[in-house]
C-alpha cells in the first residue's frame, strides 16, 4: 500500500482522513504540533502510522520529517499539506506579527513541505501533493481577509507546481472546501477590534446559515477517491456550497471584466 504524509494530523479533517487512511491498511506519516493526540491511533495501528512532531513553519524541520519518513517507510507517495488556520478580523484590524503568522503557517509551511518531498518524488517519477486551500482561495468573505489572501497565495504556488512537475510523473490537486464544523473558526486567532467594523460582523453573525457548513466526516470518500485516482484533478470542492459561490463570484468576474474590455485593449498600445 502507499504511503501517505499528512500534517495537521491530531484534529479536524486531518485526523479524520488519517483514521480513514489506517483503517484502508495505507501507512500514514502522521504530523502534528502534539502527537500525543496520535497516541490511541499508534496503539491501534503499531507500524502503520509514523507520529511526528512538526512545525510546519520551520523549515528545517519539514526535511528532517520528510528523511524520517523516507528512512521509515522507505518512499511517500502522497503529501496532504492540511495543517492551517484562520485569522478572523478585518484587513485594517491584523497586526504585522499576525499577517506574518498567518502567511508562515498557511503559506510557507505549505511550500517547505512540497519542496522537502519533491526530491524524492522526482526521484520515484510519481507521486501525488495536495494541497487543503478553501473556496476562499478563489472568492472571498469580508473579516478574513488574511486567511483569504494566504489561501490565494497557495492556489497560485500550486497551479505553477502542477505545471513544473508533470514531467517528473507527480500530481497535484488543490482540495478547495466550503465552511465545515471544526475548530479552525472558533479557533481564537482574532485580531483586535476596531469598533468601525462592529456593524459588519453583525450583520455576517445574523446572517450566518449553519446548513452551508459540512460534516467532517463526510469528505471522508472524497479523499478516498481522490488518493486512489489514477487521474486526479487539478482541483477539487468539498461540499455543496462552494461550487455555486464560485459560478456567481466567476460571473461577476467576467461582467466586469468584458464591460470594461475596450479600455482593456487600448491599453496595450
Amino acid at each position: 500500500m502507499k504511503t501517505i504524509l499528512i500534517s495537521g494530523a491530531s484534529k479536524g479533517f486531518g485526523r479524520a482522513w488519517t483514521e480513514a487512511f489506517l483503517a484502508k491498511g495505507y501507512k500514514v506519516a502522521a504530523t502534528a504540533r502534539n502527537i500525543d493526540a496520535l497516541a490511541d491511533l499508534k496503539a491501534q495501528y503499531g507500524d502503520f502510522i509514523l507520529p511526528l512532531k512538526l512545525d510546519v513553519n520551520n523549515r528545517a524541520e519539514s526535511f528532517a520529517v520528510v528523511e524520517k519518513v523516507q528512512q521509515h517507510f522507505g518512499s511517500i507517495d502522497i503529501l496532504i499539506n492540511n495543517a492551517g488556520y484562520a485569522l478572523n478580523g478585518a484587513v485594517e484590524e491584523a497586526s504585522e506579527q499576525e499577517a506574518r503568522a498567518q502567511f508562515e503557517t498557511n503559506f510557507f509551511g505549505t511550500l517547505w513541505l512540497t519542496q522537502a518531498v519533491l526530491p524524492t518524488m522526482r526521484k520515484q517519477q510519481s507521486g501525488h501533493i495536495i494541497q487543503v486551500s478553501s473556496i476562499l482561495g478563489i472568492t472571498t468573505l469580508p473579516v478574513l481577509g488574511l486567511y483569504n489572501a494566504s489561501k490565494f497565495a497557495v492556489e497560485g504556488l500550486t497551479e505553477t507546481l502542477a505545471s513544473e512537475v508533470k514531467q517528473f510523473g507527480i500530481n497535484v490537486t488543490l482540495v478547495e472546501p466550503n465552511g465545515y464544523f471544526t475548530d479552525i473558526w472558533g479557533n481564537g486567532f482574532n485580531s483586535e477590534s476596531i469598533p468601525a467594523y462592529d456593524g459588519l460582523k453583525k450583520a455576517i453573525a445574523e446572517g450566518h446559515d449553519p446548513d452551508s457548513f459540512g460534516q467532517i466526516n463526510a469528505t471522508v470518500p472524497a479523499i478516498i477517491k481522490l488518493v486512489e485516482a489514477e487521474t486526479p484533478p487539478l482541483r477539487l470542492f468539498l461540499g455543496k456550497v462552494a461550487l455555486p459561490f464560485a459560478k456567481q463570484t466567476y460571473e461577476q468576474k467576467l461582467a466586469t471584466w468584458n464591460e470594461w474590455a475596450d479600455v482593456s485593449v487600448a491599453a496595450h498600445g
